[in-house]
Protein backbone atom coordinates (compact mmCIF):
# COMPACT_ATOMS: atom_id res chain seq x y z
CA UNK A 1 0.00 0.00 0.00
CA UNK A 2 1.55 3.22 -1.16
CA UNK A 3 1.82 6.13 1.23
CA UNK A 4 2.49 8.61 -1.54
CA UNK A 5 -0.83 8.93 -3.34
CA UNK A 6 -4.21 7.29 -3.87
CA UNK A 7 -4.50 4.51 -6.41
CA UNK A 8 -6.45 5.48 -9.51
CA UNK A 9 -9.87 3.80 -9.67
CA UNK A 10 -10.35 2.07 -13.00
CA UNK A 11 -13.86 1.56 -14.25
CA UNK A 12 -14.98 -1.88 -15.36
CA UNK A 13 -16.42 -2.14 -18.87
CA UNK A 14 -19.99 -3.48 -18.93
CA UNK A 15 -20.44 -7.11 -19.91
CA UNK A 16 -21.47 -8.01 -23.44
CA UNK A 17 -24.71 -9.86 -22.79
CA UNK A 18 -26.54 -7.68 -20.24
CA UNK A 19 -24.61 -4.41 -20.73
CA UNK A 20 -24.27 -4.08 -16.95
CA UNK A 21 -21.31 -3.00 -14.83
CA UNK A 22 -22.59 -5.09 -11.90
CA UNK A 23 -22.60 -8.29 -13.95
CA UNK A 24 -19.08 -7.49 -15.20
CA UNK A 25 -17.92 -7.06 -11.60
CA UNK A 26 -19.56 -10.36 -10.65
CA UNK A 27 -17.78 -12.12 -13.53
CA UNK A 28 -14.47 -10.65 -12.35
CA UNK A 29 -15.07 -11.86 -8.79
CA UNK A 30 -15.98 -15.37 -9.99
CA UNK A 31 -12.95 -15.51 -12.30
CA UNK A 32 -10.03 -17.71 -11.19
CA UNK A 33 -6.56 -17.58 -12.79
CA UNK A 34 -7.66 -15.24 -15.57
CA UNK A 35 -10.20 -17.64 -17.10
CA UNK A 36 -12.84 -15.08 -17.93
CA UNK A 37 -14.84 -17.17 -20.40
CA UNK A 38 -15.25 -19.90 -17.78
CA UNK A 39 -16.42 -17.28 -15.26
CA UNK A 40 -18.86 -15.82 -17.80
CA UNK A 41 -20.24 -19.29 -18.48
CA UNK A 42 -20.78 -19.80 -14.72
CA UNK A 43 -22.49 -16.42 -14.22
CA UNK A 44 -24.68 -16.66 -17.33
CA UNK A 45 -25.61 -20.22 -16.36
CA UNK A 46 -26.63 -18.92 -12.94
CA UNK A 47 -28.72 -16.24 -14.66
CA UNK A 48 -30.46 -18.91 -16.75
CA UNK A 49 -31.36 -20.77 -13.54
CA UNK A 50 -32.59 -17.50 -11.98
CA UNK A 51 -34.77 -16.82 -15.04
CA UNK A 52 -36.35 -20.29 -14.72
CA UNK A 53 -36.99 -20.00 -10.98
CA UNK A 54 -38.24 -16.41 -11.02
CA UNK A 55 -40.04 -15.73 -14.34
CA UNK A 56 -41.79 -12.54 -13.17
CA UNK A 57 -38.55 -10.50 -12.95
CA UNK A 58 -35.29 -10.39 -14.88
CA UNK A 59 -32.11 -11.97 -13.48
CA UNK A 60 -30.48 -8.53 -13.49
CA UNK A 61 -33.17 -7.14 -11.15
CA UNK A 62 -32.82 -10.19 -8.89
CA UNK A 63 -29.04 -9.73 -8.72
CA UNK A 64 -29.34 -6.00 -7.99
CA UNK A 65 -31.82 -6.59 -5.17
CA UNK A 66 -29.72 -9.44 -3.75
CA UNK A 67 -26.61 -7.24 -3.73
CA UNK A 68 -28.59 -4.43 -2.06
CA UNK A 69 -29.73 -6.88 0.64
CA UNK A 70 -26.19 -8.13 1.30
CA UNK A 71 -24.42 -4.73 1.37
CA UNK A 72 -23.02 -3.85 4.81
CA UNK A 73 -23.75 -0.31 5.99
CA UNK A 74 -21.10 -0.14 8.74
CA UNK A 75 -17.97 -2.07 9.64
CA UNK A 76 -15.38 -1.91 12.39
CA UNK A 77 -11.75 -1.21 11.62
CA UNK A 78 -8.84 -1.29 14.03
CA UNK A 79 -7.31 2.10 14.82
CA UNK A 80 -4.11 2.42 16.80
CA UNK A 81 -4.10 5.30 19.27
CA UNK A 82 -1.07 5.54 21.50
CA UNK A 83 -0.27 2.00 22.60
CA UNK A 84 -3.81 0.66 22.36
CA UNK A 85 -5.77 -0.64 19.38
CA UNK A 86 -9.45 0.29 19.27
CA UNK A 87 -12.19 -1.12 17.04
CA UNK A 88 -13.75 1.98 15.47
CA UNK A 89 -17.08 1.72 13.59
CA UNK A 90 -16.95 3.37 10.16
CA UNK A 91 -19.45 3.81 7.36
CA UNK A 92 -18.64 1.74 4.30
CA UNK A 93 -18.21 3.52 0.97
CA UNK A 94 -20.58 2.46 -1.84
CA UNK A 95 -17.77 0.89 -3.90
CA UNK A 96 -16.64 -1.21 -0.93
CA UNK A 97 -20.25 -2.16 -0.15
CA UNK A 98 -20.66 -3.59 -3.66
CA UNK A 99 -17.27 -5.30 -3.54
CA UNK A 100 -17.98 -6.95 -0.18
CA UNK A 101 -21.48 -8.02 -1.23
CA UNK A 102 -20.27 -9.64 -4.46
CA UNK A 103 -17.33 -11.27 -2.69
CA UNK A 104 -19.58 -12.75 0.02
CA UNK A 105 -22.10 -14.04 -2.54
CA UNK A 106 -19.37 -15.83 -4.52
CA UNK A 107 -17.60 -17.10 -1.40
CA UNK A 108 -20.68 -18.68 0.13
CA UNK A 109 -21.82 -20.04 -3.24
CA UNK A 110 -18.45 -21.76 -3.57
CA UNK A 111 -18.75 -23.25 -0.09
CA UNK A 112 -21.92 -25.13 -1.14
CA UNK A 113 -20.59 -28.60 -1.86
CA UNK A 114 -22.09 -31.16 -4.19
CA UNK A 115 -23.58 -28.83 -6.82
CA UNK A 116 -21.95 -27.01 -9.75
CA UNK A 117 -20.83 -23.42 -9.19
CA UNK A 118 -23.44 -21.95 -11.58
CA UNK A 119 -26.31 -23.55 -9.69
CA UNK A 120 -24.75 -22.72 -6.31
CA UNK A 121 -24.39 -19.07 -7.34
CA UNK A 122 -28.01 -18.98 -8.48
CA UNK A 123 -29.20 -20.48 -5.18
CA UNK A 124 -27.11 -18.03 -3.14
CA UNK A 125 -28.39 -15.04 -5.17
CA UNK A 126 -32.00 -16.23 -4.71
CA UNK A 127 -31.43 -16.67 -0.97
CA UNK A 128 -30.00 -13.15 -0.73
CA UNK A 129 -32.91 -11.85 -2.83
CA UNK A 130 -35.31 -13.37 -0.28
CA UNK A 131 -33.30 -12.02 2.68
CA UNK A 132 -31.86 -15.29 3.92
CA UNK A 133 -28.76 -17.40 3.33
CA UNK A 134 -25.15 -17.35 4.42
CA UNK A 135 -24.26 -13.98 2.89
CA UNK A 136 -27.12 -12.28 4.75
CA UNK A 137 -25.95 -13.94 7.98
CA UNK A 138 -22.46 -12.57 7.29
CA UNK A 139 -23.83 -9.03 6.86
CA UNK A 140 -25.81 -9.36 10.09
CA UNK A 141 -22.69 -10.64 11.87
CA UNK A 142 -20.71 -7.58 10.70
CA UNK A 143 -23.51 -5.27 11.88
CA UNK A 144 -23.77 -7.06 15.23
CA UNK A 145 -20.02 -6.72 15.86
CA UNK A 146 -20.37 -3.00 15.17
CA UNK A 147 -23.37 -2.73 17.51
CA UNK A 148 -21.50 -4.56 20.27
CA UNK A 149 -18.60 -2.16 19.85
CA UNK A 150 -20.84 0.91 20.02
CA UNK A 151 -22.76 -0.53 22.97
CA UNK A 152 -19.56 -1.27 24.89
CA UNK A 153 -18.28 2.22 24.16
CA UNK A 154 -21.51 3.80 25.45
CA UNK A 155 -21.51 1.64 28.60
CA UNK A 156 -17.91 2.53 29.44
CA UNK A 157 -18.41 6.21 28.70
CA UNK A 158 -21.58 6.66 30.78
CA UNK A 159 -20.88 4.26 33.66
Amino acid sequence: MSRRRQAVKRSVAPDGKFDSHLVARLVNVVMIQGKKTVAERVVYGAFDVLAEKNPDSTPLEVLQRAVDNVKPRLEVKPRRVGGATYQVPLEVTPERQNALALRWLVKFAGSRKGIPMGQALAVEIMDAFRGQGASIRRRDEVHRSEERRVGKECRSRWS
